[in-house]
């Protein structure tokens, strides 16, 4: 028997389906009250969504047709694959309700569609659609990823995130209290926290009801503020060599509530556009050296969790 070392994803998912389940990345043509106006300009100081948008998520084409063009992909390798529709690309829940459910069951319309996950930030979540959320979630798979990136007001002001954690804990808690499978989104290694900071930010997670956390590292991208900050006053970053965010992950993860589902520990953002750090691994890569070094340490999620 395999030693656990800690809640991984495609486990949960197994608890819920009989089969293979893959997200597809949909840019429904949303956009971020941080970018329009409404609580800022600009958007956050490290986000570029060009990282994570594959080729198949053009904001012309409908989210069926993404669906579509996404399932034909994977199916290809995978032709008993089932699907969840992941709305990634900015704020997808920043609309109006009637629009909101009309992608979503869209989404919910397209062949092999078992769930939707929903990308959104905490200050944009109004009780109305949580309402609808919650009936949405009697008949389907759902999960509602925060971006929370953050536990520290000052950071969070610092990357022009537009938020506070206080409005992380509220988003959470209303949505839990609905009975929504709820994730949440970490940077580790932004500008300004130091190793005690984050190993307390692990403990402050842990006393949010999340169901699963996406851990990623600062990744300075072309393009963005933080990237043009970073060439001014590069002495401002500590940019993690891949051993030592490896064991910065290890320490986080020993401090997590135990039951917590760990999505995934990096990002990967193409090479055209990533400044740094530029680690040459696969995230399945380095998936397996965060396991063989646990397994060096002794590690496991909760290790040194205090309720």
């Amino acid at each position: 028997m395999t030693k656990f070392l800690y809640n991984d994803f495609s486990t949960f998912l197994r608890q819920h389906f009989n089969c293979k389940v893959q997200n597809i990345s949909i840019n429904a043509g949303f956009t971020c009250p941080n970018r329009d106006g409404t609580k800022g300009l600009g958007g956050c100081t490290y986000c570029n969504n060009q990282t994570f948008n594959p080729e198949y998520c053009k904001t012309e084409k409908t989210v069926r047709e993404q669906l579509e063009e996404g399932r034909v992909f994977f199916s290809r390798k995978y032709p008993e694959m089932k699907y969840l529709a992941y709305f990634q690309a900015y704020t997808n829940t920043y609309d109006e309700l009637e629009e909101l459910k009309r992608k979503y069951e869209q989404a919910l319309e397209v062949e092999d569609v078992v769930g939707i996950v929903i990308g959104t930030r905490p200050d944009c979540m109004p009780d109305e659609l949580l309402n609808y959320l919650q009936e949405l979630s009697k008949k389907v798979f759902l999960l509602v990823e925060y971006g929370i990136e953050s536990t520290d007001d000052v950071t969070l002001q610092r990357i022009n995130r537009g938020h506070t954690y206080a409005d992380t804990i509220d988003a959470v808690n209303r949505t839990v209290e609905r009975d929504i499978y709820v994730g949440g989104h970490i940077i580790l290694g932004l500008p300004g926290e130091s190793h005690e900071q984050i190993m307390k930010q692990a403990t402050q997670l842990s006393r949010l009801p999340l169901t699963t956390l996406k851990l990623h590292q600062l990744q300075l991208i072309r393009g963005t503020k933080m990237a043009k900050e970073y060439m001014m006053n590069p002495e401002l970053f500590h940019l993690y060599e891949v051993d030592e965010y490896i064991d910065l992950v290890i320490d986080y993860v020993e401090r997590l509530r135990p039951d917590i589902i760990l999505e995934r520990f990096v990002s990967q953002s193409p090479k055209e556009l990533l400044i740094a750090p530029d680690w040459g691994l696969k995230n399945y890569e380095f998936t397996e050296r965060v396991k063989k070094r646990m397994q060096e340490r002794g590690a496991y999620q909760g290790k040194m969790y205090v309720d």
